[in-house]
């Protein structure tokens, strides 16, 4: 696989108007098969016990194996489009950020399949996810 970097002000640029905007999602590092981004832990991203919410860390690690697979294939051609999700929370963040590192665990023709750990500023695991992301034909 041919490694590439990619322009994180291009990348950012891309959250404008999105749930990943709303969720102060930012990307931080990417490159052919690896993506990480952080996520701040505050109103945006509580839950009513006031910790992190699973559904918001979910939205981490999809948003980062997405982005990383739309930027492995020719998009002109292919869709990228989440198939599944799974996410052991083992423990809570209650404050700062949290930064989501995705690594591509295989890459197939029609679904690429990665893995998303989510940790603390004190570089302690709150999540691990696996995501398949299906590559399907563009509709003409």
């Amino acid at each position: 696989m041919e490694q590439k970097t990619f322009d994180i002000t291009l990348l950012n640029a891309m959250n404008r108007g999105t749930l990943m905007e709303q969720l102060g999602i930012e990307y931080t590092e990417a490159k052919t098969g690896y993506l990480k981004a952080t996520m701040p832990v505050d109103e945006r991203t509580f839950q009513p016990m006031r910790i992190l919410h699973g559904g918001a860390t979910i939205a981490l690690a999809e948003t980062l194996a997405s982005m990383g697979s739309a930027l492995m294939v020719d998009r002109e051609k292919f869709d990228v489009k989440g198939q599944h999700v799974t996410a052991n929370h083992i423990r809570s963040a209650r404050h700062g950020k949290v930064t989501g590192e995705a690594v591509i665990m295989h890459q197939g023709r029609s679904s690429h399949i990665w893995n998303v750990d989510i940790k603390d500023e004190n570089g302690q695991l709150i999540s691990a996810c696996r995501i398949t992301i299906f590559i399907v034909n563009k509709k003409k």
